[in-house]
């Protein structure tokens, strides 16, 4: 088998329900290595993700998780997806036409949440406008790049919380982030969890705390245990 120009890298806690169809979905929509990288799940996520081409443990944590599995990677291409999300046919293409764009070092997809509601259109709008204008890339958003700047950067800052953010400010150092026109299918269970007013206000407000200089490790501990389903900032 041909070595896969992009490795697709999820991170696992808990993800029973999801992490098979994450795998079995990702694999049908398009050519890539599939590696699932567990942070010491209590549930079946590792038995359910037998069909991925690598499955690795590591400490719990976003951004050891997925700095483990970029270690393992062969693809030339990183893709960080979250298993409460999908990606959608044709996005390989969608990938490396985003990434032979002059200028361009890092890219995310055009999120579609699973929900009919009108107020998730405008979160979607909000958070492909954020991309655009600030160059802050989520970690729902599906972001790629090339490993060789992965590399060069050093990975993920190793952070409790809010390594997408951190890392996307390197990121914008070297060069553009862009927004795929290709779409990403996320779950709304974050929003629908803790309310789409109180999720967002909560989220920004994290930033901004950030952004005062608010050490990680302090946030962390207000937002709760890194590692449940609603902690990336969206």
């Amino acid at each position: 088998m041909a070595i896969p120009a992009i490795s697709v890298i999820i991170p696992t806690y808990n993800e029973e329900q999801n992490i098979q169809s994450v795998i079995e979905k990702t694999k049908a929509a398009d050519h890539c290595e599939v590696i699932v990288v567990d942070g010491g799940s209590t549930d079946q996520t590792i038995a359910k993700a037998k069909h991925a081409d690598i499955v690795i443990e590591s400490k719990l944590g976003r951004a050891v998780q997925q700095n483990a599995g970029a270690n393992q990677a062969t693809g030339e291409i990183l893709l960080f997806l979250h298993a409460d999300c999908e990606l959608l046919p044709e996005f390989a293409n969608a990938v490396e036409e985003c990434l032979s764009k002059k200028g361009v070092v890092a890219g995310c997809f055009r999120q579609l949440i699973d929900h009919p509601a009108k107020k998730y259109r405008t979160i979607e709008k909000g958070n492909a406008w954020r991309v655009r204008n600030l160059g802050w890339i989520y970690g729902d958003q599906g972001l790629f790049l090339k490993r060789e700047i992965f590399e060069q950067l050093g990975g993920f800052p190793e952070m409790p919380l809010m390594e997408d953010l951190y890392f996307s400010k390197r990121l914008k150092k070297e060069g553009k982030l862009i927004v795929s026109d290709h779409c990403i299918k996320v779950s709304a269970r974050r929003w629908e969890k803790n309310g789409v007013i109180r999720q967002t206000a909560r989220n920004w407000g994290f930033v901004t705390l950030a952004h005062l200089g608010v050490k990680p490790e302090t946030l962390a501990s207000w937002y709760g245990h890194v590692r449940e389903a609603d902690v990336t900032p969206s």
